[in-house]
């Protein structure tokens, strides 16, 4: 398991892997290179766990071009990894989301969400935790947020938009393991950002045929051995929001009852190739 910050969940991944008897090897990819020597064995499986997401889907690259399997693979990353990118991938599979706009300056920015109407969020492409994201309601608060988007370098100046979803005091996080729906939570915060990174309080949310249905088209578009959906309720449909490939979960095991890593781990050691 490839990391660069042991985490409550790496630590679970491991605890579960023992539990299991499966052999398991924690490595921080900051202390290694990588060139042509193949990492490990083609026989080996590699569960890709760094925080920042560009090195994750890089280091995947690296070992899948040496035969190596690695969960989730490269091309699932690339897909959750960038939100402009899962929306494109869930629009093709027909899959409910709120509306978004994209545009690639400031001014077209403004006048994308004047189409799309207030308030809505802006997103920055890659990022997680609820970080760097703004609820813009009129249009001065437009014209400074983009403005001073355009400053943060390259990457904020692709300029992503989403509608605002006017969902109560929650939203769901789901949890899809090897395709199957395996448990989801509720998060609720008197905050419109709800994220349990950001302060929200998970509840168990006992699966039903219609949101893992949702989970499960996601994962047809998509792909992967584990993904985390966040769902919004919008006038009695289910939209997606996100999809993430690296899904933090330690908060969603107490109240769902689901030994999530477990699931995680006994996913990726089915996922060697055959000996």
């Amino acid at each position: 398991m490839l990391f660069t910050r042991l985490r409550v969940e790496e630590k679970l991944l491991r605890e579960a892997a023992e539990k299991q008897n499966i052999p398991c090897e924690l490595m921080n990819v900051s202390d290694v290179w990588y060139g042509e020597k193949p990492f490990c064995g083609t026989d080996d499986v590699v569960l890709a766990r760094c925080v920042s997401h560009n090195q994750n889907e890089a280091v995947a690259q690296i070992l899948e071009s040496q035969g190596i399997r690695v969960v989730n693979p490269s091309s699932v990353m690339a897909v959750c990894g960038n939100k402009l990118t899962t929306s494109i991938a869930l629009a093709k599979a027909g899959i409910s989301q709120p509306k978004f706009r994209t545009a690639f300056s400031p001014e077209a920015a403004v006048e994308a969400l004047e189409d799309l109407g207030y308030p809505a969020v802006c997103k920055p492409v890659s990022g997680s935790w609820g970080r760097l994201l703004a609820k813009i309601n009129d249009r001065e608060a437009a014209e400074a947020v983009f403005e001073h988007k355009s400053m943060l370098g390259a990457i904020h100046n692709t300029f992503y938009i989403q509608e605002y979803i006017e969902k109560g005091d929650y939203d769901v996080r789901a949890f899809v393991v090897n395709g199957d729906p395996i448990c989801a939570i509720t998060r609720k915060s008197a905050h419109w950002i709800t994220n349990t990174a950001r302060g929200g309080a998970a509840s168990n949310l006992p699966l039903n045929d219609e949101i893992s249905s949702v989970l499960r088209s996601v994962h047809k578009a998509i792909g992967g051995e584990f993904l985390a959906v966040d769902l919004f309720r919008k006038e009695g449909e289910w939209l997606v929001n996100e999809v993430n490939d690296g899904g933090e979960f330690r908060n969603s095991i107490e109240p769902t009852g689901t030994d999530i890593p477990a699931a995680v781990v006994k996913a990726a050691w089915e996922r060697r190739p055959s000996r």
